[in-house]
């Protein structure tokens, strides 16, 4: 729904990723002049990235579900789906052609799993709707007057506009725009924010150089995590994940990294315990490591025994050492089903699919305008607010632009 105007005004989106795109859409289509400003030489960089293996547009969970995953900023994303939930989406895309369906893990794609085909339909609908796009325009701050300074291809100029919406992405893709240059000028200027961390990251464990480079990539599944969160709760999950040349990484990490990292910052230490054979107790595991040996190997015994081989049998001699089958077998049974793995870090944010931190969403009305700054407008990523893999940062992205595209028709009428 949109909201006529009398007067139409000028609106300067800065930054062509999904939560910018969107709200351009909206306050174009409540007849205001928008001029979009986008760093890089063409908008949704990251938008196509994120999509080449398979673009996860949002995810099929029950609203509640949906919404817990923000965590402590459930409340507030839970607003803006209130507006534009995952089934909004996949309706707006099919407007688009673009078909999608549920994959078996709950999250949705489109039918093709692509992103390319839905970008090129909405800029070039967004266009024909009157939107200007001005690529490799980098904003870089405001002068004493208050314009808004940009970097461009002739050299630095200076644009004023009626309202302004920042979408400038997190930190974490620089070599696609994301790289949080807009940090510095906002903090000048007095704005309130979070500083970025990674998130849906994976983390260092230190690997002996001999695992290190025959297991490096190879995947670990099923396995079940077993950590403890910033309450001192003991959860769990099952999943996969990928050891990596200095720790480990994937979608089950991912899941649990929020926790981690933040225990890691409290802490100083984080100890994820892994399950390598879900679907047997360790009383299960004990019986079958007391059968005889019968002159075999230990490797060649988990592998008989227990079917465990490969990357996870390796991981196993990694934490307790190449004479592991020397040890007590109960020891061993435990280990199987919580090796423990002592984190060190956090991979770099540069690193990372995305990043915490941002401006606080307590500098923000609920319309997404600055408190301090009227006519100013930020959404997308680089708000204080994250989420899992899985569609929920994608679908978030979207409703954050479209509350920041209702927020500025909304003030423009009014002002």
């Amino acid at each position: 729904m949109s909201i006529a105007v009398n007067t139409p005004r000028r609106v300067a989106i800065i930054g062509g990723g999904p939560a910018g795109l969107m709200a351009a859409e909206t306050v174009r289509a409540a007849g205001h002049t928008v001029d979009l400003y986008e760093a890089k030489g063409s908008p949704g960089r990251k938008f196509l990235i994120a999509g080449k293996g398979g673009l996860n547009l949002t995810h099929s969970d029950a609203r509640e579900v949906f919404i817990s995953r923000y965590r402590e900023r459930a409340d507030a994303v839970g607003g803006w789906l209130a507006d534009f939930d995952g089934e909004a989406l996949r309706a707006w895309a099919l407007a688009f052609g673009v078909e999608t369906y549920v994959g078996s893990s709950g999250r949705v794609f489109p039918v093709d799993r692509k992103a390319a085909p839905l970008l090129r339909g909405w800029v070039r609908r967004l266009k024909e709707q009157g939107v200007r796009f001005h690529v490799q325009h980098r904003w870089t701050g405001w002068d004493d007057a208050g314009a808004l300074r940009l970097e461009t291809p002739e050299g630095a100029t200076t644009i004023t506009a009626d309202a302004v919406v920042f979408a400038l992405g997190g930190g974490s893709w620089p070599e696609l725009g994301s790289d949080g240059a807009w940090v510095a000028p906002m903090t000048a200027s007095g704005i309130d924010i979070a500083p970025l961390k990674p998130a849906n990251c994976g983390f260092d464990i230190g690997w002996t150089p001999y695992f290190s480079e025959r297991q490096a990539g190879a995947p670990l599944k099923p396995v079940v995590a077993h950590w403890t969160d910033l309450q001192g709760e003991p959860r769990s999950l099952q999943g996969e994940c990928v050891i990596t040349a200095t720790g480990i990484e994937g979608s089950l990490i991912y899941a649990l990294s929020a926790d981690l990292r933040d225990s890691l910052a409290r802490d100083g230490q984080v100890t994820l315990q892994l399950d390598l054979l879900p679907g047997q107790t360790e009383a299960q595991v004990a019986e079958k490591l007391r059968k005889p040996r019968q002159g075999r190997s230990f490797g060649e015994v988990l592998r008989r025994q227990l079917g465990l081989g490969g990357v996870k049998s390796a991981l196993l001699f990694e934490v307790l050492g190449r004479e592991a089958g020397q040890l007590p077998l109960d020891q061993i049974a435990h280990a199987l089903k919580r090796l423990p793995l002592a984190l060190q870090r956090a991979r770099p944010i540069d690193e990372v699919i995305s990043t915490a931190g941002g401006v606080r969403l307590e500098a923000l009305d609920t319309q997404l305008m600055l408190r301090g700054r009227p006519g100013i407008f930020c959404a997308g990523e680089m708000l204080d607010w994250e989420a899992p893999t899985g569609g929920y940062l994608l679908t978030a992205c979207y409703a954050s632009g479209l509350r920041a595209g209702r927020g500025v028709v909304a003030w423009l009428a009014q002002a």
